[in-house]
């Protein structure tokens, strides 16, 4: 299905009471989105490592966390750490490729922009980096994480954002 025909999402701040379904869009992103990149045992480890609503909301709760919802409903999250660091990004595998993503991401660029941060970092998985590519991240080295004795590699990869603007129209 087209990006064109999904309706554009609406976004708002992460919720206390969103951990449960985000949890649950994390793990489905995971398991489905994931299959091309990384072997049974590489998910299963990493979906387990991830799989505590405690963590979660702790973490969450620290940055800047933006939900996308279609619906009503949450459909995908992204997380902004201090120091402009990406540490979250998911969309559940019914919208995956329908711009949700991308809407998360230029929502959170221009909040981090806004907010005085001059570039964006995140460890991209196999799988997220070639959104991260067309959004002008570049990569910068690449990463190996052990989880419970599986091996995954991920991409360290920034972005130098935009000067904001004065309000005269000056940088």
């Amino acid at each position: 299905m087209s990006a064109s025909a999904f309706p554009k999402p609406s976004l708002r701040p992460f919720l206390p009471a969103d951990v449960r379904l985000l949890r649950e869009i994390r793990f489905a992103a995971i398991e489905e989105l994931t299959v091309e990149d990384y072997d049974d045992a590489q998910r299963r480890a990493w979906a387990t490592a991830v799989d505590d609503d405690v963590a979660l909301a702790r973490s969450l709760e620290q940055g800047l966390t933006l939900v996308a919802l279609i619906g009503g409903g949450p459909v995908g999250f992204i997380a902004l750490q201090d120091g402009g660091l990406i540490d979250q990004l998911y969309v559940h595998p019914a919208v995956a490729r329908t711009g949700v993503a991308s809407a998360l991401c230029d929502a959170i660029e221009r909040l981090a922009a806004a907010r005085g941060a001059a570039t964006l970092v995140t460890d991209a998985s196999d799988t997220a980096k070639p959104l991260f590519e067309a959004r002008g991240y570049q990569a910068t080295h690449r990463n190996t994480i052990e989880i419970d004795g599986e091996y995954l590699g991920n991409t360290r990869m920034t972005k130098v954002l935009a000067p904001r603007a004065a309000p005269d129209g000056r940088p």
